[in-house]
């Protein structure tokens, strides 16, 4: 790990934003309301936008991501962008010299999320993949009520978001998202968090589209054997074609059941059912933010690790070559 004590320790971190979406602006507020750190620049797309968002967070607008990463200003590049940039993103301000916080995920292919955690540890500099999933209320609620159902055989975990019309944005474009469950690389990492390695992978997906580039629906359904024997089935649909949204976590041990519909948990035994408190999911994005500049000031140690969220891809690498193929995938193999 780099050295804390460095004089970045005592001052401000200088920060740089690619993206100004609705994560960037959740970044953006987190960022101006931490005294620690100091939003320089923000780099977007369409110049338009840029140059309003920047003026809205006090921030220089910057042409492109190309020229934000190589500032002499900026000690930490934050990227809240398409999935398919990130990786080249990181790669870029990495080799300047920068610290890298990065929403999931990483990278859309594992040869290159392994290449940037090397490049991280020889630049000495923080990679920092969010997860902020495992920071919700959700998460810790099922953190803490796990050991009630005893050895758990059986998980399903559904994520099904109606939208008619559909978007023509770049979360319904194959190459910008990229495969579903690695564009929504939390949906998988939810699990290997609580439950470990993985043994094998199924998978099956389908695209509604009438154009080659965005589609108007996507369906996935992934199931993974881990090493310890549980099986988990993940649902992950997004569009028109679907008529009844759905999140829902369900855990089913030898001693009972854990069901968490929305924002609502139970705890299912013996034909009773007591509810679990679920906390809320608001502010994890600027809690995520005070984190990092923890850790980048004081060395503090943050809720996940790069080579966390890089096996947490590698699943979906698995899911991707298992619905391709129409075969179980062995990890092993990836």
């Amino acid at each position: 790990m780099y050295n804390s004590e460095s004089p970045l320790a005592q001052t401000k971190v200088r920060v740089g934003l690619v993206g100004t979406g609705n994560a960037a602006k959740l970044r953006a507020e987190a960022l101006l309301q931490d005294p620690r750190s100091h939003l320089v620049a923000v780099a977007g797309y369409k110049p338009e936008k840029t140059a309003t968002f920047a003026q809205d967070y006090q921030a220089e607008a910057v042409d492109a991501w190309q020229q934000l990463v190589e500032r002499k200003d900026v000690d930490l590049v934050v990227i809240s962008t398409v999935n398919r940039d990130h990786s080249a993103i990181a790669h870029a301000a990495l080799s300047q010299g920068k610290h890298v916080v990065v929403e999931y995920p990483l990278a859309l292919d594992v040869v290159e999320g392994k290449e940037l955690l090397a490049l991280a540890k020889a630049q000495n500099k923080l990679l920092h993949v969010e997860h902020i999933e495992l920071l919700g209320g959700l998460h810790q609620a099922l953190k803490q009520n796990l050991a009630k159902v005893g050895e758990i055989f059986y998980v399903r975990y559904s994520t099904i978001t109606p939208q008619s019309p559909a978007p023509r944005k770049w979360t319904y474009n194959h190459e910008l998202f990229g495969f579903p469950l690695m564009g929504a690389l939390s949906r998988l990492h939810r699990l290997t968090d609580l439950f470990g390695t993985v043994f094998t992978a199924n998978c099956h997906q389908r695209y509604w589209a009438i154009e080659p580039e965005y589609y108007q629906t996507s369906f996935c359904i992934t199931q993974l054997c881990f090493d310890s024997g549980l099986l988990a089935q993940v649902v992950y649909g997004k569009g028109e074609t679907l008529w009844q949204s759905e999140r829902k976590f369900e855990v089913h041990g030898e001693n009972g059941g854990l069901i968490f519909d929305g924002d609502t948990g139970f705890f299912i035994h013996e034909g009773q059912t007591t509810p679990i408190e679920v906390g809320t999911r608001r502010g994890l994005f600027a809690k995520d933010t005070s984190m990092v500049l923890d850790h980048i000031l004081d060395g503090s140690a943050l809720y996940v690790t790069p080579e966390e969220s890089l096996y947490t891809l590698k699943v979906a690498e698995a899911a991707k070559r298992a619905a391709e193929s129409g075969l179980t995938i062995f990890m092993k193999d990836i």
